[in-house]
């Protein structure tokens, strides 16, 4: 039995422990104070250049290397794993467990989908307990701040998976062998990539120590360092400590850490998550978050309720915010408030529309969740993980462009899901779910990560209904089926005016400034002023092409920053002239074009509105709207037009290297049966003081060096021609077929498009169509999105 204690004496320990722990700080001469109400790791007293005390770098404790000391270790089945005491200087509010008071590191030396069959294992295997939720945490290289915002997000939502009373997850929901409970994976991609400070807060809650990972296990590779520990504590994003204060406020969490030796991108992270470390759970759902994201207080157990109300749902997501600051003081950055804009409204009309239908085209990798069970292939291999992790192993001209879709991997398998043979799977949304997130707040950051989303997201939807036909083969009924074939209908038609979205928006800019030309407005000398900002339209996508061509966003900010800023002012003179069309057209309501323009524009803004108010969340018209609304032309013209440009660019990951890093040492020969020898690096004081430096450096947070890019050359220059190649052709056919429409439509006369005749030419039967063509998508979208709210409103 677990000895837990008296939750008032357990704090008064505490209190003890710090204040002891402060005084040995102070003794050993180590500023890292810890403040002792709250076990902060912040300065009580910020450093500062006047400052007598020391400032800069935080000083090193000198390790000594005892290469004369061996030690024997016990293999397990062959595996070089290491069950290590954690710090004694460490605060274990809960004590008794080895899973508290021993953190276990593993070399793990094959390829995760190797994993199992090397009888690798788990603790949780060995304590046999059952997961009900797997969460799968990733990163690269952010920060301390991203990570334990993220991490500390996740421990409160266990807390309150724990709290719930009358549910099936109870007191010790956490790790009770006959109740369900959660493990949580969090996988690095690539030693050498991770943030030094993230691997303080890792040392700081016990869950590592780096002086135990090995780069070789007799003669083999590592090729990721795996660490199971349970804490029972956390770092908030102040990187203060915070302790169980309550019953249920903060309560052990299993972590599984996952530190992959080489960087090897997110869809590998992933592959070590479902090939490697589910396999052996077998847990009931999976969630994906993204280190970045903050879950809010209960949408993990929100998620998880969307599986365990329905048991044909194959994914879900939740809401996807834009991380605000305090006071939303981000939305006073114009490119975060656009995006705020952007997310909510797609949260608001897209997902739930797409959700009443039963297919999503995408589940963000940010925060979304899988029934474990729907991922499985069949017996032949082939299945909705075989297609997912298909893009990992893809290389230039063994592959056509359609097969390379695989960098949109997240919407590949959404579709597969629902299209699984014989299998009847739906995809929904879940409001309640929110995850907050960080987006891009400089242009070329936001520019390239659109890039990928973009290219990703066309192809895939070409590659959806290319592979149509797999639905009719699905277990659906006759009745899912149709509603799935009507939304892969509407998808191509989306798809179709995606496409031509650059010359639609510049034959509407044309049409709608040149239509205050008529005398009916009394505006002398805008003909002059129009024509201007026409030809200004025109040159700048000209150079827009030019920049995407041969200038990254980050190398050419000043080129991208001041076509924004001219599309913006462009948008400005647009609206005017919006409004000024609006204003006859109330004046002359009879007028076929007029009324025509008045009922699209309140079809598609009255959605909005409206949809915003009975979802009750309508404060992103109020911060949002106008930036957005600026953004616009941006958001058509200078995304799509670098996305096209740059559509070779498929990274699929880095390449391979021959090198094996020998830093961390090796495991060398069996001496006697399982037992190796090998060499002892610290001692116990040691470990300590290792610890006590990561708290310091987590407190003084001196800048880390950024490295110096790595350029690396082509090994096969065919790859790079092939889709070299690819993008030239697609690129031309889009850029001809949008300049041919606009010759086409713009021949005419554009003038006379909002006069009161009745005289029907191309430009004015165009108009007509796509304001007939936005008011339909914009009511099957706000229908799609009631039809949810009612759903949800009856059934929770």
């Amino acid at each position: 039995m677990e000895d837990e204690g008296d939750v008032a004496d357990e704090k008064a320990e505490y209190g003890d422990r710090l204040g002891s722990l402060r005084e040995e700080s102070e003794g050993d001469g180590d500023q890292s104070t810890l403040n002792e109400e709250k076990g902060s790791l912040v300065p009580d007293t910020p450093f500062s250049h006047s400052d007598t005390r020391h400032f800069g770098p935080a000083p090193v404790r000198p390790q000594a290397r005892r290469l004369g000391d061996k030690k024997k270790v016990l293999l397990k089945h062959g595996h070089y794993v290491r069950d290590l005491p954690v710090p004694r200087r460490l605060i274990l509010p809960k004590r008794g467990t080895r899973e508290m008071t021993e953190t276990r590191y593993t070399a793990v030396t094959c390829d995760p989908d190797e994993y199992a069959k090397n009888r690798f294992t788990l603790r949780q295997v060995e304590m046999n307990r059952q997961t009900e939720m797997f969460i799968v945490i990733t990163m690269y290289n952010e920060d301390d701040v991203l990570f334990c915002r993220t991490l500390y997000g996740v421990m409160k939502n266990i807390a309150h998976l724990c709290s719930r009373k009358n549910s099936s997850w109870g007191p010790d929901g956490w790790k009770k062998a006959s109740a369900p409970h959660v493990v949580v994976c969090i996988v690095s991609d690539g030693r050498k990539q991770i943030h030094p400070r993230v691997m303080d807060c890792l040392v700081a809650l016990g869950i590592i120590q780096p002086h135990a990972m090995k780069n070789m296990v007799l003669g083999q590779i590592t090729t990721a360092h795996v660490w199971e520990y349970t804490t029972s504590f956390a770092l908030d994003a102040d990187r203060r400590f915070r302790y169980p204060e309550s019953s249920f406020d903060i309560v052990p969490t299993q972590i599984l850490f996952c530190l992959k030796e080489k960087n090897a991108k997110k869809i590998n992270s992933h592959r070590w998550f479902f090939n490697a470390f589910a396999p052996l759970l077998q847990p009931n759902v999976c969630i994906l978050i993204d280190v970045g994201t903050r879950p809010g207080p209960k949408s993990l157990y929100y998620l998880w309720k969307a599986f365990d109300l329905n048991s044909n749902v194959a994914g879900a997501c939740g809401e996807i915010a834009v991380y605000k600051g305090k006071w939303w003081r981000g939305l006073l950055n114009p490119l975060v408030a656009s995006q705020h804009y952007e997310y909510k409204m797609s949260n608001i009309l897209d997902k739930p529309c797409e959700s009443a239908f039963g297919y999503i085209n995408v589940l963000p990798g940010a925060f979304s969740a899988y029934r474990y069970i729907a991922l499985q292939n069949d017996k032949n291999g082939h299945g909705p993980l075989a297609s997912y992790f298909k893009g990992e192993v893809l290389s230039g001209q063994n592959t056509d462009m359609f097969t390379a879709v695989y960098l949109a991997e997240d919407r590949i398998l959404c579709f597969e899901l629902i299209a699984k043979p014989g299998s009847e799977w739906v995809l929904r949304y879940v409001k309640s779910a929110v995850g907050e997130t960080d987006v891009p707040e400089t242009l070329p950051e936001f520019i390239g990560q659109r890039r990928r989303w973009l290219n990703g997201s066309f192809f895939a939807s070409i590659y959806a209904l290319y592979h149509v036909g797999q639905v009719l083969r699905s277990g659906h009924s006759w009745f899912r089926k149709a509603v799935l074939l009507f939304e892969f209908g509407y998808n191509l038609i989306n798809v179709i005016f995606a496409w031509f979205a650059v010359g639609n928006f510049f034959i509407f800019f044309v049409i709608l400034t040149s239509s205050v030309n008529d005398p009916s407005f009394n505006l002398k000398g805008v003909s002059i002023l129009n024509t201007l900002t026409q030809y200004a339209y025109a040159g700048t996508i000209v150079a827009c092409f030019l920049f995407s061509m041969g200038n990254r966003p980050k190398g050419a900010r000043w080129k991208y920053r001041i076509a924004v800023v001219i599309f913006a002012v462009l948008t400005i003179w647009m609206v005017v002239c919006a409004v000024l069309c609006a204003v006859k057209a109330l004046q002359q309501f009879n007028t076929p074009m007029y009324s025509r323009m008045v009922l699209s524009l309140l079809a598609t803004y009255g959605s909005f509105v409206a949809a915003s108010l009975l979802f009750m969340d309508p404060w992103h018209l109020l911060t949002s709207f106008g930036p957005y609304m600026l953004f616009s032309p941006t958001f058509i013209n200078v995304l799509n037009i670098y996305a096209f440009c740059n559509l070779h660019d498929f990274s699929w990951g880095t390449k391979a290297t021959t090198t094996v890093d020998t830093d961390l040492g090796v495991v060398r020969g069996i001496l006697k049966g399982d037992t190796v020898e090998v060499e002892v690096d610290y001692d116990k004081d040691d470990v300590d003081n290792v610890y006590m430096d990561a708290l310091h450096r987590l407190k003084v947070r001196e800048p880390i060096p950024k490295p110096k890019p790595k350029s690396f050359a082509e090994d096969e220059e065919a790859v790079k021609d092939y889709y070299a190649n690819v993008r030239t052709n697609v690129l031309l056919a889009w850029a001809l077929s949008n300049s041919f429409l606009a010759v086409i439509i713009l021949s005419g006369n554009v003038t006379s498009t909002f006069d009161g005749s009745n005289n029907y030419t191309v430009t004015k039967a165009y108009m007509l169509f796509i304001l007939a063509f936005v008011a339909i998508t914009s009511i099957i979208r706000f229908g799609g999105s009631m039809i949810y709210l009612i759903g949800r409103v009856f059934t929770g």
